[in-house]
């Protein structure tokens, strides 16, 4: 009887391990594209459920008006620094609109929006503060955000009402700018963005409507294990002289361990963007660095000028995908900006199941927009390589629009598994 056990139980093992082994055979591991395994981390799309994080504070009941037309900056955030000083939890905005410049969060709180909440920026760069920042690939005095996150472990933004950056009168005043003096640049027409996260880890943002950014819409700098999680990302890029300029929906700035998931896509600009610095000596420069491990999945894009978009600012990208999307008025999918005063690197990038429409699905084309080039001896020549693209099923005016230059090397380039040669 013994014997006839243990031979069941040999046997049971067998068929176990060979059944384990048969499955790891016919279920393709995730990758990265350099071969290396993605985490487990990235395959959790869960949302954050916000009675786990502590009590709330709606501000309502914390002496915040529901007067739509008086700014109340001050007192929204008071209730930030209480929820702080008394352990940290969840600040509820509660329905109804209410008017802010710049609100700074801080360790152990976070920020809920309920169903028909607008959380709105005043239109007036003095309620927006001067403060040491990191825009356009540089670390500098700007303005503040409406919506501010510093050095916070855990740091979320979750519910279905809006954060709204009332940008129109900013955008005007751009245009008007740019007709008197073309040259001038972003940072010279003095624009708050919609939210800035930096050096913060383990931040959820999720459900929400972020619209109409004056400048860019989130940029999150030197942050780690950060997720977007069905948001919907909007400006408008019509008329003419009202339209959202530079209104980037996620630029993501020395990052690394990033999820866009599902996530709805539609402003003047560029979609989910990778900068990391900009200038001849940027790789020098200590507060520059890498994105790496970066996936955007399952999300629909409206009008951008590109889903997918490395550079300009930025000089060493890796381990990239772009996956599983619905394109319908993408100017272009996957661009690589190559600018020649910097040396970059972008590599292991793979872009795959796209449907839809665009102008031009790849587009790489030397980045000269305020270029300013330093002497420098021993500048590294740019690359780009083992670039991806498959599974690709779209209307394009142009599948691919390469320009070649001295300044950089293409290499490595496939399409459905067939070699491109530039």
């Amino acid at each position: 009887m013994m014997n006839k056990n243990r031979l069941l139980a040999g046997l049971f093992l067998s068929l176990f391990f060979f059944a384990t082994s048969f499955a790891q055979k016919t279920q393709p591991r995730d990758l990265w594209p350099d071969g290396t395994p993605v985490d487990a981390w990235f395959h959790d799309t869960a949302r954050v459920d916000i009675a786990s994080l502590g009590r709330q504070y709606v501000i309502t009941d914390y002496g915040v008006s529901t007067d739509s037309t008086l700014l109340q900056t001050e007192a929204i955030q008071s209730v930030i620094d209480r929820a702080a000083r008394e352990g940290g939890g969840v600040v509820v905005i509660p329905r109804g609109t209410f008017l802010s410049g710049s609100l700074f969060f801080r360790q152990g709180t976070h920020l809920h929006l309920t169903e028909g909440a607008v959380l709105k920026g005043i239109d007036a760069i003095k309620y927006y503060p001067l403060v040491r920042t990191r825009i356009e690939g540089q670390t500098i005095d700007y303005f503040a955000a409406l919506v501010n996150a510093d050095g916070i472990d855990g740091f979320t933004i979750t519910g279905t009402g809006t954060v709204n950056g009332n940008g129109l009168r900013f955008w005007e005043e751009f245009w008007i700018r740019r007709r008197f003096n073309p040259q001038c640049t972003n940072l010279e027409a003095l624009r708050p963005r919609l939210v800035y996260i930096s050096n913060c880890r383990n931040v959820q943002v999720q459900d929400v409507h972020l619209i109409n950014s004056a400048f860019w819409t989130t940029h999150l700098y030197h942050c780690e294990r950060v997720k977007y999680i069905g948001c919907t990302i909007y400006a408008p890029h019509t008329p003419e002289d009202a339209k959202a300029p530079s209104s980037d929906a996620i630029d993501l700035d020395v990052c690394h361990d990033v999820l866009v998931h599902g996530c709805h896509i539609s402003v003047n600009d560029d979609a989910v963007v990778l900068k990391g610095g900009k200038g001849t000596w940027a790789d020098q420069d200590p507060n520059n660095g890498p994105n790496e491990r970066i996936i955007v999945q399952q999300c629909q894009y409206g009008f951008v000028h590109g889903c997918l978009t490395l550079g300009s600012e930025s000089i060493y990208d890796r381990n990239v995908i772009l996956r599983d999307c619905r394109v319908d008025e993408a100017q272009r999918v996957l661009w690589l900006k190559m600018r020649t005063d910097t040396p970059q690197h972008y590599e292991y990038i793979t872009v795959e199941n796209i449907t839809g429409s665009c102008g031009s699905f790849l587009f790489i084309h030397p980045w000269t927009q305020f270029y300013k080039a330093d002497d420098r001896p021993d500048m590294p020549l740019s690359q780009c390589n083992n670039i991806t693209l498959r599974g690709i099923h779209m209307n394009c005016g142009q599948l691919l629009n390469v320009r070649t230059s001295d300044k950089y090397i293409l290499k490595d380039f496939t399409l459905d598994g067939k070699a491109l040669a530039f």
